[in-house]
């Protein structure tokens, strides 16, 4: 498991920065979502993103929906903290809002594949990185079935993808295994909470505190 001890990789900024990834079909966006209801200090990054939205998604609310030219343009300009090429779509999260966002104190997460997750560690190597992964291929499979949204070939496609995406569990601070969705649940709340006891987080968040511990 990657865990950066180097000294670079302390938090500069009080608020905390949480990456969570995963293959197509594990879970995470529900799992995301519970978390959200559950932890009110955690502001959700709305990516930018070239797809279109699926039934009931709103721009603004679920991601930024734009046409290519504009990503495009948007990228030339370094307005993306990160961006990947996922499945034929784009996706991307603004720098600026995520710095301002940290500068403020909130903790912040960000929604989005290993790719993404590589350029953030190396941009920002604070940032705690979160992989769900589903209990086996097979289940991973019936579940992108389950939805109904997707052609066989489209299916056969994400499973040949997620077994690449897979190979890079390692990279990550935290590994979630979804097998049981409240279970999972649990898991992802305790890697946050943990990541918020951190003793270089803790000392930028409660100066008042650890001025008087230097003193002892």
């Amino acid at each position: 498991m990657n865990v950066n001890n180097d000294p670079s990789a302390e938090p500069t900024t009080a608020g905390a920065l949480f990456v969570v990834s995963a293959p197509s079909g594990a879970g995470k966006t529900t799992l995301v979502k519970m978390l959200m209801d559950h932890d009110q200090g955690i502001h959700h990054s709305i990516s930018y993103t070239t797809r279109q939205p699926r039934p009931g998604e709103v721009s603004g609310k679920d991601y930024h929906f734009i046409d290519i030219q504009t990503f495009l343009a948007m990228r030339e300009r370094g307005e993306f903290l990160e961006w990947a090429e996922v499945h034929g779509n784009f996706y991307g999260t603004s720098r600026t809002w995520l710095e301002d966002e940290m500068r403020a104190g909130r903790d912040t997460l960000l929604e989005i594949d290993w790719q993404g997750a590589q350029q953030v560690r190396q941009l920002m190597p604070q940032a705690v990185t979160i992989f769900i992964v589903p209990p086996s291929i097979g289940e991973l499979e019936r579940r992108l079935r389950g939805r109904g949204q997707d052609s066989e070939e489209v299916i056969q496609r994400r499973v040949a993808a997620a077994l690449g995406e897979l190979r890079h569990v390692d990279e990550f601070d935290f590994v979630i295994i979804n097998n049981d969705l409240q279970e999972a649940l649990g898991d992802l709340a305790a890697a946050v909470q943990a990541s918020r006891l951190n003793f270089s987080r803790q000392r930028i968040r409660h100066p008042d505190v650890f001025r008087f511990l230097s003193s002892c």
